[in-house]
């Protein structure tokens, strides 16, 4: 499939976060693995500033991880000057995932690009490939004159 606009904007949006150290992204430690129309492939090496008191990293990093991989597959299919929110998160945590450093993996993929609403999944999986998390969300699209 060839590049889309939305494509094109989240690299361009990725690239000045990793520069500029800001957002969520550069925060909490994400990579950007792979991105393509449809979905996108986020990474994180798992340190104690991602743990919660009991010793596992926090749900919340986990939350996070997989919002940004699931809407951002939906960012790669937006047409030019399109944007979205997220409307609604449903997170699965199925297994603790350790703090000592090791690799998580986040693929998110698109399910459905409608003109208003879009729906993705997402799941991560850690270093063995056993999965640790997995989710679902729904994104309200704006169109080229809606969003500001």
């Amino acid at each position: 499939m060839a590049e889309t606009a939305g494509l094109a904007q989240l690299r361009s949006a990725l690239e000045a976060s990793a520069e500029s150290g800001t957002g969520i992204g550069p925060l909490l430690g994400m990579t950007v693995e792979s991105l393509e129309p449809g979905r996108t492939v986020f990474g994180l090496n798992t340190g104690p500033q991602h743990g919660n008191p009991i010793g596992s990293v926090h749900g919340g990093v986990l939350s996070t991880l997989l919002d940004s991989a699931m809407s951002c597959a939906v960012h790669t299919a937006l047409p030019e000057g399109a944007g979205y929110t997220t409307l609604e998160l449903k997170v699965n945590f199925v297994r603790p995932a350790r703090t000592d450093g090791g690799p998580l993996r986040c693929e998110g993929t698109t399910i459905h690009l409608g003109r208003r609403v879009a729906t993705c999944e997402g799941r991560v999986t850690d270093a063995n490939g056993k999965l640790v998390a997995h989710g679902t969300a729904t994104c309200m699209i704006f169109g080229p004159n809606t969003v500001q």
